[in-house]
């Protein structure tokens, strides 16, 4: 076979949680050093995932400064998606799309194309997607490359169902913890959204991969065990008791901004499925191509979306941009996503609500003379939380990017505001529709093909009778 499979029947969890206390017994010193290895696994294909994306970022911008943007953005954007699209084709169907989806898909017990082909794909081509121009970012890649780690790591281990759905998860949350360098968060992730569990023996299997994938990538990268602060500048949070109001009013809008936004990006996948069936490649070339024009024609500012983050933090986006960054993110990252573009939406995600933070904080700082100073950060978990449907963990993928204590409580009034605001809408995440769109449409082709089929072969029949 062209890939490891694994299918597996559902699990009562008492037993579950027996098996794999009973494989700890047994085997706990191996199990330690699988943990450590997929904790291992998961940061370096996260380091080597931003180190690749960085590299093509400043290969972009060489090509920019030395020839025309109309030509050097439609160019990258088309070719990227056409090598990106012929090494998925050729190397693994499974490595497209967002990677949360297909471990999600896998925890759900269906079977999937798992195993390290499918991990290496996805980093080749994720690398060369992203960095020519798609717009989205490394965290969906680096959960399937740590999922695909961990589970080679519980084949290894000839490890049984239970203990192998749980490492898995652990791998991925260890792909989040090595990306946002946030072990809470992929900790949580693993937990909130793809086990949908809290058992202890669970718990400490995930945090020893979460934990570990952290501490390896800050070696790796050469920052020792440190938690240094990405925008030391960003001290000082002020939380005053009429915040919480401010607060409330941010998880409203985003909450529905949320929502709009999840239902944009499942409508453009039904889209490209639609128009393009099986055909990944051209779609994924045509898309770049079309990503590629429509940048071409923004100004400067826009050209590399990495930047404009880092703009919102440090506070120096005004509101004008702030909306500019909303619309255009909002609509060529739902492109980008129903190309099947081996890229996440976490990235965008943050962005977006960093931009309703600043440009809401502003207005409402014109009308009242008072918004709370932690806004934008407050209005990027927010939305993370809103199309996830997981408040905790994009509270910490949040305070990841501050390690600020104080901001954690503006966090979580917002994150949980969103959710519950974004509920009203669907109970699901923007993940969880997608599988479940996916498993339509796989159903509804089967469905087609064997009416087909039998029309066929009734025809077949009528004329041999005649």
């Amino acid at each position: 076979m062209e890939e490891n499979q694994y299918s597996f029947q559902q699990l009562n969890p008492k037993k579950a949680s027996k098996s794999i206390r009973k494989l700890l017994r047994q085997k706990w010193l191996v199990v330690v050093f699988a943990l450590i290895l997929t904790g291992l696994g998961a940061a370096l294909t996260g380091v080597l995932f931003k180190s690749g994306i960085h590299e093509m970022e400043v290969y972009r911008k060489e090509l920019l400064a030395n020839f025309p943007v109309w030509i050097v953005l439609p160019t990258l954007g088309s070719a990227g998606g056409l090598i990106s699209g012929i090494i998925i084709n050729k190397g693994s169907p499974a490595a497209g799309g967002s990677g949360v989806t297909h471990i999600m898909a896998f925890l759900r017990h269906r079977k999937v194309p798992m195993g390290l082909r499918v991990g290496i794909v996805k980093l080749i081509a994720g690398i060369i997607a992203i960095g020519s121009g798609f717009p989205l970012g490394p965290e969906g890649p680096a959960v399937q490359m740590g999922g695909s780690v961990a589970w080679k790591m519980a084949q290894w281990l000839k490890a049984p169902i239970a203990f192998r759905r749980v490492i898995v998860a652990a791998g991925g949350g260890a792909g989040i913890a090595a990306i946002f360098s946030a072990p809470i968060g992929g900790f949580i992730y693993a937990i909130e959204e793809l086990l949908n569990s809290a058992r202890p023996v669970v718990l400490l299997l995930v945090v020893v991969t979460t934990f570990s994938a952290d501490s390896w990538a800050n070696i790796i990268q050469g920052n020792g065990f440190q938690d240094i602060p990405k925008y030391p500048q960003l001290e000082s949070f002020k939380f005053i008791p009429i915040d919480i109001g401010y607060l409330i009013i941010l998880g409203v809008v985003i909450g529905v901004l949320a929502e709009l936004y999840c239902k944009y990006v499942l409508a453009m996948q039904r889209k490209g499925n639609h128009w393009f069936k099986n055909k990944s490649v051209l779609r994924l070339t045509i898309s770049g191509l079309v990503l590629g024009i429509f940048y071409s024609f923004l100004p400067e500012t826009f050209h590399h979306v990495g930047d404009l983050k880092d703009l919102l933090v440090t506070g120096n986006a005004n509101s004008t941009l702030a909306l500019g960054t909303f619309l255009i993110l909002f609509f060529s990252t739902g492109l980008a996503a129903a190309s099947g573009a081996p890229g996440g939406l976490f990235f965008p995600m943050l962005i977006l609500g960093g931009c309703i933070g600043s440009a809401l904080g502003t207005f409402l700082e014109i009308l009242t003379g008072h918004i709370p100073s932690s806004y934008i950060f407050a209005g990027m978990g927010a939305f993370v939380a809103a199309c996830s449907r997981t408040p905790i963990t994009a509270m910490f993928l949040a305070f990841a990017m501050t390690k600020e204590l104080i901001i954690l409580k503006p966090l979580l009034i917002t994150c949980i505001t969103s959710f519950l605001i974004a509920r009203i809408f669907s109970q699901h995440s923007i993940y969880e529709r997608q599988i479940d769109m996916e498993l339509n449409e796989k159903n509804l082709f089967n469905k087609t093909s064997s009416t087909k089929l039998e029309e066929t072969s009734l025809i077949h029949h009528s004329l041999i009778k005649h």
